[in-house]
């Protein structure tokens, strides 16, 4: 038999269901209800539902078939006219039987403190009549080392489940954070979860999108479909005080995915149920993120962002209070996302009271969501099988005053920074000091450069000055003191002039030359002497060294001839080095060289040889 789709609405007086067979026969079908039963048959198809009220057979029920849709809609009179029928969007929990609907625990325990002759599951209060404590502490069980020797520990959806991922251990590392989850307890699972984040925390990660939160600033400006939808019911609360109207609606899709669900029914004491409510909250906090931060789309990351901001979910933790939830999750926030913001955090919690406030639709709505988004990724559907498909089934079945008491604690709990335990407030202070001592030094930067072109202006106008005066009184000094030092040297020039001008001029050759043959011209400013009174020694050399061929026989004098040869070449070295008796000091001024009044050999050896020629 095959399950059709179907939808239901209501109005104060009628229920109106809304069957799709589109391969069926509409002149064979069958139809029955009476209270809160209701079948339909039509071959191949049959539905059967248990309906949140009852409904009566009175004259005013009304059928009708639409062959070009294939649809059969079907109007059912209310028996109290008014009553509201909720939870029609549960599709799963309607297609519950009876029996499952009212399963009662195997286990029960006999007695209670008011009364130890009445059991449990007699009592008057049962556990969906209780209030639950929200914010109760309570004290993990601790575990005794005998027993953890070869004791598997239990996780997911109420913790129902155990030995899954011993048969999983390739895909363990992509789902999960902690390894072997079944031989780990609770506590030890929470001390290594609190030691990774701590590891994983950057500081300058944080600080980075603290203070440039621009594109923080934009994904918080989104508005997802709850933001609209809890408008419009706080406006119709406060008009009309009605709360029944429908602000969530299901997509076909969404629909087909709850036919699918299978009804299970989940065995729950009281510590269970209370985790199972601090895990919700712990999953939509981190849904509400991944929508915020990707704006309603899906992607790649999505997956992985729910995943891993769930410690429910990354580390198969459990809580005790509304507290430890916050805390997990803003911690966890701050260490792993692209965008680690402060600001990301009080938004999704803000977004998850919406959502409860919006009743068991709403979160349902999300739960189908992650549902989908772990189904289409590789391996994260485990979690779907581990926890996402019992919260859609269980959600269903609870009353709506648990959500709106839920609702009501999470709004009430506060978090802050210090409550996270990163010193956060510590950083964005010393961050800011930092910050402060930077705009300080630039604000110096900038004013020193603003006057820094009138002062230069006014020091190169000095500059300029004083160099021009230092100029021109060091160009005064150095004329003085050249023509100090050039008047000098002048004078003793004219003074050692005026003494040769007595004694006779001696060449190079020993002969006497005239005054004339060396003319200085001594002026006021300059000392001037000819260029031709330098080619007279090398004249003389050849001059001399042909008559020394010439006049010396070697083979009458051989011991004359060496003298002379010697005297030549030490008259050479004389010539060379002071030409006409001039020469230069270091420095490179002119000096006269005293004339020796000695005769040299080679004059008398010279004159001797023209003697006896």
């Amino acid at each position: 038999m095959i399950t059709p789709a179907f939808e239901l609405s209501q109005d104060p007086d009628f229920l109106t269901i809304i069957i799709k067979i589109p391969y069926a026969k509409a002149s064979e079908f069958d139809l029955y209800f009476e209270g809160e039963d209701f079948k339909f048959y039509a071959k191949p198809y049959f539905l059967r539902l248990t309906l949140p009220g009852r409904i009566v057979e009175d004259g005013r029920e009304k059928a009708s078939y639409n062959t070009d849709e294939g649809t059969f809609t079907i109007r059912l009179p209310k028996e109290i006219p008014g009553q509201y029928f909720e939870g029609l969007d549960m599709l799963t929990s309607l297609l519950a039987t009876k029996k499952l609907r009212s399963v009662k625990p195997l286990v029960e325990e006999i007695g209670t403190a008011k009364n130890p002759y009445i059991s449990a599951a007699s009592a008057p209060l049962s556990e969906e009549e209780e209030e639950f404590d929200w914010e109760i502490e309570q004290t993990p069980y601790e575990e005794t080392a005998e027993s953890t020797l070869q004791q598997q520990y239990c996780y997911g959806f109420g913790n129902l489940y155990s030995a899954v991922f011993q048969r999983l251990q390739d895909e363990l590392s992509d789902i999960i954070d902690i390894k072997d989850p079944d031989r780990v307890p609770v506590d030890e699972r929470r001390r290594r979860r609190l030691a990774a984040e701590a590891a994983k925390f950057d500081p300058d990660h944080y600080l980075a999108d603290f203070f440039e939160d621009e594109a923080v600033q934009h994904v918080l400006k989104y508005k997802p479909w709850w933001v609209d939808a809890h408008k419009k019911k706080m406006a119709l609360q406060e008009e009309s005080h009605q709360e029944h109207e429908t602000f969530v609606v299901f997509s076909e899709e969404e629909r087909e995915q709850l036919r699918k669900f299978k009804n299970k029914s989940h065995l729950l004491d009281k510590r269970n149920c209370h985790h199972i409510y601090l895990s919700l909250i712990d999953i939509i906090l981190a849904y509400c993120y991944e929508i915020c931060v990707n704006e309603g789309d899906k992607n790649v990351e999505s997956s992985w962002n729910v995943r891993k901001l769930s410690a429910t979910l990354c580390w198969l933790d459990s809580f005790a209070s509304i507290h430890d939830v916050l805390v997990s999750f803003g911690r966890r926030v701050l260490c792993y996302p692209l965008y680690r913001h402060f600001r990301l955090v009080t938004r999704a919690i803000d977004d998850a009271v919406k959502i409860l406030q919006l009743g068991k639709a709403a979160v349902l709505k999300c739960l189908l969501d992650i549902h989908k988004i772990f189904r289409e990724t590789d391996p994260s559907y485990i979690l779907n099988d581990l926890f996402i498909t019992d919260y859609c089934i269980w959600i269903q079945k609870i009353k709506s005053k648990k959500l709106a008491a839920l609702a009501e604690s999470l709004q009430k709990a506060t978090l802050t920074k210090s409550h996270i335990g990163l010193e956060l407030e510590e950083l964005e202070a010393a961050a800011v000091l930092v910050q402060e001592e930077e705009s300080k030094l630039k604000a110096a930067g900038t004013v020193s450069k603003q006057q820094l072109p009138s002062s230069e202006s006014e020091t190169s106008d000095s500059e300029e000055s004083s160099s021009t005066s230092s100029e021109t009184e060091g160009s005064d000094s150095d004329e003085r003191e050249s023509s100090t030092s050039e008047d000098g040297k002048i004078n003793s020039l004219q003074g050692t002039l005026q003494e040769e001008r007595t004694a006779p001029l001696i060449d190079c050759n020993g002969l006497r030359q005239d005054t004339n043959t060396s003319m200085f011209e001594v002026s006021d400013e300059k000392s001037k002497v000819p260029l031709q009174s330098t080619s007279v020694p090398g004249r003389l050399i050849e001059e001399l060294e042909k008559q020394m061929h010439t006049a010396i026989r070697l083979s009458e004098q051989p011991e004359g001839l060496a003298t002379a040869r010697s005297i030549v070449s030490q008259q050479q070295e004389n010539c060379a080095s002071g030409p006409n008796g001039f020469s230069k000091d270091n420095k490179g001024n002119g000096n006269f060289l005293e004339v020796s009044s000695k005769k040299t050999p080679l004059l008398f050896l010279c004159s001797t040889e023209d003697d006896e020629d």
